[in-house]
């Protein structure tokens, strides 16, 4: 057994929860991972000494694993106003999520090449706090571009079947759905989908106005149901492995089963917002709680919690979707032509916890929904449970602790939620990333590295950046990031055009896409 003077951090817990269930123990940290668990009050080998750091867990307080936020957009570089790197990973870590996977969208330039995900790594890194995987995307003509960012280190690829809201991702045709999925099912890499049908969303009704159930009428689950099922057929067809976004209809629930129950390579997620909120509720003018596809009824909301249950939903995610105050259109309330998108990366836990314990589930179950599931889904090695060789990446959670968000408290960069003022119970007290204690000053998050994979496009092996006290991790070909962002970009700028400058503004980027909302 290992003599605790070898690790980096001991931690104590009354309450921690593994994957068998809570259990009082002590976990020793090495090199960042989770180097030995001794369970019911047992030492790690012989006694520590006096230079190892210790963390002492208090008995109202849990020790969870940190969790998998796989459906976040960062919108930066090019939106960064929006958001940005340091804030959603600050975010992040104060919710207790320790990896997030970043969405291909709404940055620019979208991730659907190579140089694009250079450029977005290079951005990312300084910044971030938690650790950061990232999405590639699935637009018409980037088909030949698959391989190689699968190659380079993309967990899979997104695409809309209904307009993205952005003119720069445009939406795929069934038909090219299903050749996009052939082709990346020759790697067993993975397509998640934005499944509303675009048949179906022409001939709903259009709306300009403060109404709610206006808007909620021009998405119709009908939309939802056909898109899955036309995922569904193009999954059991080609034999890649395909993945449902923000699932709201819960009608589509019956034909997912049935699917999964065939064989097909399924997996779904849904939201806190979808499993808090209910359209009954939903003022009118109430921009903050747009988003697509929409909040529906209340009965709709019970029967996404019994997916949860009974296993036909497998994991909850944020779709953390911000945008500015000014592109919610908060004075006019109109929900035709505000921005789509809630955030709630910081929030989470606490309000999927606040709705699971009013209907008996455990906390166990809601953590796994939010961690083991998420990284099993997107295939995030090392995360996502407490277990010897995974990354020790931890959250410290109060249970019991009531409190009431206030939007101008989080961190995210533009403080407007559908939340605030809402009282929520548990609360995250603190976050371990790697073994180190995130003290949101000192961005100590990395690049996510799928592991067995070649990268062919980029130079082998790894180069350890100094970024202030935060060794990164990374496959680059440069080891300076401004000259690395400033070589995609000629590069890109030489092979396409003008890029859209940095500068401009949201409403302009997205032109009249904006009038008629946004998808997330």
């Amino acid at each position: 057994m290992s003599n605790d003077a070898d690790f980096d951090l001991i931690i104590h817990a009354e309450k921690a929860l593994l994957p068998e269930g809570i259990e009082l123990v002590t976990i020793g940290v090495r090199d960042g991972r989770i180097a030995e668990i001794a369970r019911g009050g047992q030492d790690l080998g012989t006694a520590a000494s006096a230079e190892v750091k210790v963390i002492e867990i208090a008995d109202d307080q849990v020790l969870l694993p940190g969790l998998v936020d796989s459906h976040v957009h960062v919108n930066d570089p090019g939106r960064a106003e929006w958001e940005g790197f340091a804030s959603a990973t600050r975010a992040a870590a104060a919710g207790g999520v320790t990896t997030i996977v970043d969405m291909p969208l709404n940055s620019l330039p979208p991730t659907v090449d190579v140089a694009a995900l250079e450029t977005k790594r290079a951005v990312a890194e300084p910044k971030a706090f938690v650790d950061v995987g990232f999405w590639g995307g699935a637009i018409p003509g980037n088909t030949a571009d698959l391989r190689p960012l699968h190659e380079a280190g993309v967990y899979g690829f997104k695409c809309f079947l209904e307009d993205s809201g952005v003119e720069e991702f445009p939406p795929l045709e069934p038909a090219e759905m299903t050749a996009d999925m052939a082709e990346i099912a020759s790697f067993d890499g993975m397509l998640i989908v934005h499944a509303e049908d675009h048949e179906v969303m022409t001939s709903a009704p259009k709306n300009s106005g403060p109404r709610f159930a206006d808007f909620l009428a021009t998405r119709p689950r009908e939309a939802e149901n056909v898109a899955i099922a036309r995922v569904i057929d193009a999954a059991r067809e080609t034999g890649a492995r395909a993945h449902i976004l923000h699932l709201s209809s819960a009608d589509a629930l019956d034909q997912i089963a049935a699917a999964k129950a065939e064989g097909v390579k399924l997996t779904v997620e849904t939201c806190p917002h979808y499993l808090v909120f209910t359209a009954e509720e939903i003022p009118d003018g109430a921009t903050t709680h747009k988003c697509c596809p929409p909040i529906r009824e209340e009965s709709n909301r019970e029967a996404l919690w019994q997916g949860l249950i009974d296993g036909t939903i497998d994991c909850i995610v944020s779709d953390h979707s911000p945008s500015t105050a000014e592109l919610k259109l908060l004075d006019t309330g109109d929900f035709g032509a505000a921005w789509g998108g809630i955030s709630s990366l910081q929030l989470g836990l606490s309000l999927v916890w606040t709705e699971a314990a009013k209907r008996g589930i455990e906390l166990a179950e809601v953590v796994r929904w939010m961690s083991a599931a998420p990284a099993a889904v997107a295939r995030v090695e090392g995360k996502g449970s407490i277990a010897e060789g995974n990354d020790a990446d931890f959250a410290v959670f109060a249970p019991d602790d009531e409190w009431t968000v206030r939007a101008t408290e989080l961190w995210h960069r533009n403080q407007i939620s559908a939340y605030d003022t809402r009282t929520v119970r548990g609360r995250v007290t603190q976050t371990v990333l790697r073994g180190a204690p995130v003290d949101f000053e000192t961005p100590g998050g990395r690049r996510q590295v799928v592991v067995g994979r070649s990268y062919p496009q980029i130079a082998l092996g790894y180069c350890l950046l100094k970024v202030k006290s935060a060794v990164w991790c990374h496959v680059l070909k440069y080891d300076d990031a401004e000259a690395l962002s400033a070589r995609v970009h000629q590069r890109r700028d030489s092979a396409r055009g003008e890029v859209l400058p940095r500068t401009r503004s949201a409403r302009t980027v997205c032109g009249h896409r904006l009038l008629h909302g946004r998808a997330t």
